[in-house]
């Protein structure tokens, strides 16, 4: 079965291969991460610096120059088409509770900067305590509750601009 990959580079130059087009490279391991490819008689060093598997993003070093490279299959494209990509579900504009508790601690300010897995606050509920981390970069609208207040299921905590 022929399989298409999608390679975009530095969010710039886009390629397709598929499998065939894969296996006529002449590459071989050097060491971890480090590969020798040679390909239309031409000599390639190759690293993988950084690798992102969740969002299929690298960071790659290609004769001393770097790119950082995105890549998807078949799947990945037919999740996109149909509106359902990663970047789609991280447009969360709002932290409401789950649960009714208490605002046990809160780590950001209005108009403060947050990056995705940030720490927002602490929500109080049946004996446990809640950390709420941010679902995306972005910056604090507006905090509707403060350190002690009791909050019902469904009450926005936190908004984002």
């Amino acid at each position: 079965m022929r399989e298409v990959f999608k390679v975009n580079v530095n969010n710039t130059f886009k390629f397709d291969f598929d499998n065939e087009s894969i296996s006529q490279l002449d590459s071989f391991s050097v060491e971890k991460n480090k590969f020798h490819i040679l390909n239309q008689n031409k000599p390639f060093q190759v690293e993988i610096v950084a690798a992102d598997f969740n969002h299929k993003s690298y960071t790659v070093k290609v004769n001393n120059n770097t790119y950082t490279v995105a890549i998807s299959n078949q799947l990945d494209q037919l999740i996109s088409a149909m509106g359902f990509d990663i970047s789609a579900t991280k447009k969360v504009n709002a932290i409401k509770a789950p649960m009714p508790g208490l605002i046990l601690e809160i780590f950001v300010s209005v108009g403060q900067s947050v990056n995705e897995n940030d720490n927002l606050l602490i929500l109080g509920a049946m004996k446990m305590e809640n950390s709420f981390l941010s679902p995306r970069e972005g910056v604090i609208k507006s905090i509707a509750v403060q350190t002690g207040d009791a909050v019902v299921k469904g009450q926005l905590l936190i908004e984002f601009e």
